[in-house]
């Protein structure tokens, strides 16, 4: 699911993809006025579902990682689920969707740390893995209050665990610790979004905090000169929750010419007041800047070439991290195409590539280097069309 090292902070690794044409548009959409597919950027844009239309959206993402440190490289691919999906309208001005994605990954591999035996002088290694990630399946509401004026709601289930081991051996015995960590609870979200023109949109998002509960289980094996011995069998432990941070967000998009798109984001996210902390590193507020353009010459024209849709983006993060006095922050650069299906229909086929690169070569830090590629098939059913004969 993941392979960086960052990920053995807190929950692992934050997935910032999108759903769809966002992803090509350097993750950005809070302000973005979506009528033909579905946006989990901003639960308010749900009020905009067409009449009749039921929305399907699924994905998948591949990535390719490069990872660099004073002495050392090496290189690792991913595949992983991106998004299921799916939205519908229920009356004028109110739709609903439910989103599945995953809110965090957790895949890294630590070999040969060293470490001192208590009252001499010699060492031992031990090598420490850690897998798992948390999803996050998320119920939006958006209503049409009045024209141009949409609100909207979210409630999400953020469910998942984390298991971590790690294994030495001293001469001929050996020691081995497993620890699994199962996280829960539910966290609310609202949106809006208001047409200052005919073509230009601003939105909003707010996140409220949040603490998820934890539940340790542990397992402890030693092995003495070929002996198993169990210490612990998933016995429970308690262990502190995680506390989510008030999350705001800000969007802007413009639309030129009916063929051109623009979108602005930021969002801020207050770590700082959560009071979470962590063995290596610590948490600090994180701002996140994203921009994109969306060209597409005539979206109703018979021409195929004409309907496609061509995307560009960037975007930075300052992070949530900090080790040793150092942020980890990243940045990526994103282009897009959608391939419409069919004449006259709202179905489509989003490509997207993203390059970026986190963290740094300094101290112990080590430097992340990605390509990503999402594939998203967004496709719409029609529902309750009255059939009609001449």
């Amino acid at each position: 699911m993941t392979s960086s090292p960052y990920s053995l902070y807190g929950l692992g690794s934050v997935n910032q993809t999108g759903i769809g044409r966002t992803n090509g548009m350097g993750y950005s959409g809070i302000g973005l006025k979506t009528e033909d597919e579905i946006d989990n950027l901003n639960a308010a844009n749900f009020a905009l579902i067409p009449q009749n239309s039921f929305f399907y959206n699924v994905g998948l993402k591949g990535q390719y990682n490069n990872y660099s440190n004073k002495g050392d490289s090496e290189t690792m691919t991913t595949i992983n689920f991106s998004n299921l999906a799916m939205a519908f309208r229920i009356a004028e001005g109110l739709g609903a969707g439910i989103v599945m994605v995953p809110y965090s990954d957790v895949g890294y591999s630590l070999v040969g740390i060293q470490s001192n035996i208590e009252g001499t002088n010699e060492t031992f290694e031990s090598n420490v893995t850690g897998i798992g990630g948390l999803s996050d399946l998320r119920v939006n509401l958006g209503y049409r209050i009045i024209e141009g004026l949409r609100v909207g709601a979210s409630a999400s289930i953020l469910f998942g665990n984390i298991e971590e081991e790690e294994e030495f051996q001293i001469s001929n015995s050996s020691f081995n610790l497993s620890e699994k960590t199962n996280y829960t609870g539910l966290r609310f979200g609202l949106g809006m979004q208001f047409d200052l023109t005919d073509n230009i949109t601003l939105g909003s998002t707010v996140q409220f905090p949040t603490a998820l509960k934890g539940n340790l289980k542990r397992s402890v094996l030693k092995n003495l000169d070929g002996l198993d011995i169990t210490v612990e069998d998933e016995e429970a432990d308690s262990t502190a929750d995680f506390n989510m941070p008030f999350e705001l967000g800000l969007g802007l998009s413009a639309k030129i010419r009916k063929s051109l798109t623009l979108s602005a984001d930021y969002k801020k996210n207050y770590w700082d007041d959560t009071g979470q902390t962590e063995n290596i590193g610590s948490y600090s507020d994180q701002d996140i800047y994203a921009i994109g353009i969306e060209f597409a010459k005539d979206r109703t024209s018979y021409k195929y070439g004409d309907r496609i849709q061509y995307r560009a983006g960037f975007n930075y993060d300052t992070g949530y991290l900090s080790v040793n006095g150092t942020k980890i922050d990243g940045y990526g650069l994103t282009a897009g195409v959608g391939f419409p299906i069919g004449q006259g229909q709202k179905s489509m086929i989003n490509l997207s590539y993203s390059y970026g690169s986190k963290g740094q070569i300094q101290n112990i830090l080590i430097k992340e280097n990605f390509h990503l590629l999402t594939l998203n098939l967004s496709m719409e059913d029609l529902w309750f069309q009255k059939r009609k004969i001449d």
